[in-house]
């Protein structure tokens, strides 16, 4: 599938079709892009508020079912659709998926290995007093260890895994808003795979990422969210309608990197 934008269509179009189907849409578009692909893996550019899985058993869009019916040729021919790299719903940028065991097995391998280098752009609250910053701290689902309304909700625990995230200020701006005015584009380069991660380390200093509705401003934002929908009230509190994280480079330590500029909601945004 290869896609085009302008400011008001998504273009794409399915490689495997024989006559190439157009597609265009004035909301926003759900439309992945190929960046690369080999017999052994394809990396997509995901779009935010497109799931990587199905989470219920119904017809609502996910990555890994586009992708079933993409490579269905070769999942025929004893192929799969293994993503390595999971992100959610609302992240965009980046993912590796493998098309054959091997692939997948051998990926796997690289992660534990730490030789898949993964990097993202934050846009979070505030101006750090620093300009780069370790923060070595292991994360648990907080409702294992205290009353939490969100399940998936993580904290910092002496008892949860192992988490590390280094993050470096790449640009400090200022956005005239209702909530604040000073904002910063942050580089998060996280060493482990931690569920919210990257979210609930920066948090953890002082600097939540704009849009989040779990760790931001508050978490009751996030179950209004889930009873009303986006409101003008949300939008005042939280700025944008999905957190502000990007997947913007992967690679495989001594062999191959790709790279993902910030998309249009992220970049207007810093201006």
């Amino acid at each position: 599938m290869e896609c085009w934008s302008n400011e008001s269509l998504n273009w794409c179009v399915l490689r495997y079709s024989i006559n190439p189907i157009l597609h265009y849409s004035v909301t926003p578009s759900l439309q992945f892009k190929i960046v690369d692909e080999t017999d052994d893996y394809v990396v997509v550019d995901k779009p935010p508020f497109l799931l990587i899985h199905p989470t219920k058993p119904n017809d609502t869009r996910n990555l890994w079912k586009e992708l079933r019916e993409l490579l269905a040729f070769e999942i025929a021919s004893g192929g799969q659709v293994s993503i390595v790299n999971r992100l959610d719903r609302e992240t965009s940028g980046l993912v590796l998926v493998a098309k054959t065991a091997a692939a997948a097995r051998r990926f796997g391998l690289l992660m534990q290995k730490q030789r898949l280098r993964k990097e993202y752009l934050a846009i979070v609250w505030g101006w750090p007093e620093w300009e780069r910053k370790t923060v070595d701290a292991p994360l648990d689902r907080q409702g294992k260890h205290q009353q939490s309304a969100i399940w998936l909700k993580q904290m910092i625990h002496p008892a949860g895994a192992p988490a590390q995230t280094e993050f470096r200020v790449k640009r400090r701006f200022v956005r005239s808003t209702t909530a604040d005015d000073r904002f910063t584009l942050i580089r998060a380069i996280p060493y482990t795979g931690r569920t919210h991660q990257i979210r609930v380390h920066l948090s953890s200093v002082g600097h939540p990422t704009v849009g989040d509705k779990i760790y931001g401003p508050d978490e009751r934002l996030y179950l209004r969210f889930i009873e009303t929908g986006w409101t003008e009230e949300l939008e005042q509190r939280l700025l944008l309608p999905r957190h502000a994280l990007h997947s913007a480079k992967l690679a495989i330590e001594g062999e191959r990197d790709w790279a993902s500029p910030l998309p249009l909601d992220l970049a207007e945004f810093i201006g």
